[in-house]
């Protein structure tokens, strides 16, 4: 295995397999419980690889998916590159702050890209909280004309 770049640095907590539960709502949807698997992994390069997968609790069948990567461009800043199997694709940025051996990171997508076949989708917001071995995160979402709101929340455990 490659050294970590030394831009990631600050994030180097979250590299490993985080496994956990979360619930999702959206008033144009049932509100829905999930099991979702998210992996950070590195290459030497200055970027985390990103891969996210959720199943439904209830019965099992996969629900979403993204895959990606994390950069670290400067101090107390973070980007997120995602690809979506929906036909959308997120630029997000945002801030990221170490405080009490826990890390926090806020981000807000600057540009959504959307096929012809996908979901109006124009706002995404994502918050993250890691301390020792529990990420927690909710998500916003802004789609199909209603504004940004909560979408969805989960709490993940390091696995590997």
């Amino acid at each position: 295995m490659p050294e970590l770049h030394p831009s990631l640095a600050h994030v180097a907590v979250l590299l490993g397999t985080w496994v956990g539960e979360g619930a999702g709502e959206y008033p144009t949807i049932d509100s829905f419980g999930y099991r979702e698997e998210i992996t950070f992994a590195h290459v030497g390069k200055p970027f985390l690889i990103y891969n996210q997968k959720t199943r439904a609790l209830d019965d099992g069948r996969p629900l979403h998916a993204e895959t990606g990567y994390v950069r670290v461009p400067a101090a107390g800043r973070i980007e997120l590159v995602l690809a979506h199997p929906t036909g959308v694709t997120e630029i997000a940025e945002g801030t990221i702050a170490v405080a009490d051996d826990a890390l926090d990171i806020e981000l807000s997508a600057t540009t959504i890209g959307l096929t012809s076949s996908a979901k109006s989708v124009t706002a995404l917001g994502r918050s993250f909280h890691i301390a020792a071995d529990e990420l927690t995160y909710t998500l916003r979402l802004g789609a199909v004309g209603l504004p940004l709101q909560h979408h969805l929340a989960a709490t993940l455990r390091r696995s590997v």
